[in-house]
């Protein structure tokens, strides 16, 4: 098995909220290379996620430790930003440009993704999402720069992650492995937590009322049978009044009454007085708790050269067992 390079470790010293010194960092990538080898090496595969399960308990305890108390709860932002991770940056291959692009094969970002996925819970996927890989690349495509999902380069606006879906996700992670040129691609992010207090006592009540539809996103395709999930009118905010869970998505959320159009105008404007944006360098990696934390991304110029912005994307759900009757033979993919 080949050694670690340490010289292909790069943190940012910008957006993390903390990074792994030198040694775990070798340590993390010496483990992420495991499962890299052996022949089970299909990151979709049952016995390589059950692999990368096992090996979490091996990685270096603080980051095992910072994604445990951040599992409890995720703080003020919602957001965990961790970096100097390993992604074997000497050996990347060029960027990827073409739509629905996905990790099958085992790599040691993959391994650092799916390793934390089950450090937080489970990793999951969608099929009518890029294909239902585990593993998602986000990066620009030629054609698509307007398209408002992963694949353009236009201004993101704020959302969780499939708020539409019976079942979204828990956490969504993000792992750098490579920088957009000009260092101008932010990852938007507000908390919850911190918008919430700028609402008025009318629009919060307004949030918590079932007068809100959220359709699938551009980028979630139509399932096998060739439709779309049936959607009907929920709250934005749900649970505890004081710390509740969100779901919504700028874009394909519409209000049904005046009252929630007004507070959905009026949380947007708490979105952008609350906002940071983070600028990530390749090793950074971001955990958002897509419960109670919306996020976006400033516009970019890609060139479509091989050295364009790439990040890599993985789901987690702290439950597997409540989307059961969603996944067949008691996979990772929500098939419906």
């Amino acid at each position: 098995m080949p050694e670690p390079t340490p010289g292909t470790i790069r943190s940012s010293a910008v957006a993390a909220d903390w990074a792994l010194d030198a040694a775990d960092a070798v340590a993390c990538e010496r483990l992420a290379r495991t499962l890299c080898t052996g022949g089970h090496d299909q990151v979709d595969d049952p016995e390589w996620v059950a692999r990368a399960r096992d090996a979490w308990e091996d990685v270096p305890v603080p980051l095992r430790r910072g994604v445990r108390r951040f599992r409890r709860h995720s703080g003020p932002h919602g957001t965990l930003v961790i970096g100097g991770l390993p992604v074997d940056q000497a050996a990347l291959p060029a960027t990827p440009s073409v739509p629905g692009s996905v990790q099958r094969q085992a790599t040691v970002s993959a391994a650092v993704l799916t390793m934390v996925a089950c450090g937080l819970g489970e990793p999951l996927a969608y099929l009518a999402e890029k294909s239902g890989a585990l593993v998602q690349d986000v990066v620009p495509v030629p054609g698509q720069e307007t398209f408002h999902g992963n694949a353009g380069s236009v201004r993101l606006s704020f959302h969780t992650e499939n708020g539409f879906h019976p079942h979204p996700p828990d956490y969504v992670i993000f792992l750098c492995l490579r920088a957009d040129h000009d260092r101008r691609a932010g990852m938007r992010l507000v908390g919850l937590r911190q918008a919430l207090p700028l609402l008025t006592p009318a629009s919060r009540d307004a949030l918590f009322a079932p007068e809100f539809i959220t359709t699938p996103p551009p980028s979630f395709g139509p399932d096998r049978a060739g439709s779309q999930p049936v959607v009907e009118p929920r709250a934005v905010l749900s649970g505890a009044a004081e710390d509740p869970d969100i779901r919504m998505a700028q874009l394909v959320t519409t209000p049904l009454t005046p009252r929630a159009t007004t507070a959905l105008t009026e949380f947007g404007r708490a979105c952008e007085a609350t906002a940071r944006t983070l600028c990530l360098a390749p090793g950074d990696l971001v955990i958002i708790d897509n419960r109670v934390t919306v996020h976006g991304r400033t516009a970019f110029h890609p060139r479509y050269d091989g050295e364009d912005r790439w990040l890599q994307r993985t789901y987690v759900t702290t439950d597997l067992r409540r989307s059961r009757d969603h996944r067949p033979r008691d996979g990772h993919i929500l098939t419906r």
